[in-house]
This record gives structure tokens, C-alpha cells and sequence, in this order.
């Protein structure tokens, strides 16, 4: 006679149990239902950062899918719009925020910058505004985020909103 080879996980479960395409189906559906779980976490968390900043928004919707996070609600003016994107986006895990919110009143768009190292706010002031003096303009645009104006760090995002004449 001799050896015949089979597929051991293919065929009948004669001793009970499941094949391994069920067992592997049944960890994806669980590590599915995780990850789901954990980003739902992640959005009433974001949703109470954003709320405990004072930050106002009607029907504010986060919505995170792998690492983009999706946003919606309807926000007072541009500033406030901006830094909700900014609180979601300078969260770890999130690479993307595709924005869809509304604004009540509308105002200009500020610009965006991402901070390298060996930036400071004063550093950053010169180059957008040509007057490294105008570093508090960047430091109140990005209140209540930023606490302190030393205290910034590589790859956060900040708003560089627009000097008023």
C-alpha cells in the first residue's frame, strides 16, 4: 500500500470542532468587531477632548476607518472648524481627517504647518509673517491645544491663520 498525503485541515471534523477556514473566519469576525469597538472608543474620546476644549459644534460625528477620521457636524466659524481638525488629525493613529463639516460664519482659511524639528513658534512667525514677534498670533490661534508657546513638538499640525489688516 504506502503513504497517501491529504490536506489535514480540509474534509470532515469526524472529532468535533471546526475546520480552519471556520476558525479563521471566526478570528477575522472577532478581530473585525475590535477593531470596530476600539475605534467607537476612539471617537467618544476625541468627541470629549473636543468638548472639555470648549470647542462647539452641533451634531459633531467622528467616524474613524483604519487611519482616516471622518468628521461632520456644524461648527460656529472657520476657527473652531480648524481645530477640531486639528485635535482629531495630532492624535496618534489618525493620518487623515476627511473634513465634511459646515461652518455658521464663514471666515478666511488659515493655513496649516507641520512642525519639524528645530521649529519654534517665533521660527515659524518668520516664515509665514515675516516678524518672528508675531509668534503669539500662531500661539492664540492654536488655543486651548497649545498651553504653553515652547512647547511644541515634531509632526504636530498647527493653524497659521491670516493677519488681520
Amino acid at each position: 500500500m504506502g503513504l497517501f498525503s491529504f490536506i489535514k485541515d480540509a474534509g470532515a471534523k469526524i472529532f468535533g470542532g471546526k475546520t480552519s477556514a471556520e476558525e479563521a473566519a471566526e478570528a477575522a469576525a472577532d478581530k473585525a468587531s475590535a477593531i470596530a469597538e476600539a475605534n467607537a472608543q476612539a471617537s467618544k474620546k476625541l468627541t470629549e477632548t473636543i468638548s472639555d476644549l470648549d470647542l462647539k459644534a452641533e451634531n459633531l460625528q467622528i467616524a474613524i476607518s483604519g487611519d482616516t477620521a471622518t468628521i461632520s457636524g456644524k461648527a460656529y466659524d472657520q476657527s473652531t472648524k480648524e481645530k477640531i481638525i486639528l485635535v482629531v488629525g495630532n492624535s496618534t493613529g489618525i493620518a487623515v481627517v476627511d473634513d465634511r463639516m459646515e461652518v455658521e460664519h464663514t471666515e478666511p482659511e488659515a493655513q496649516f504647518h507641520t512642525v519639524v524639528s528645530g521649529d519654534s513658534l517665533s521660527k515659524i512667525a518668520k516664515k509665514f509673517y515675516g516678524n518672528a514677534m508675531k509668534y503669539p498670533v500662531i500661539f492664540e490661534a492654536n488655543k486651548p491645544m497649545l498651553t504653553d508657546p515652547d512647547k511644541i513638538y515634531p509632526g504636530q499640525v498647527l493653524r497659521i491663520p491670516a493677519l488681520e489688516s
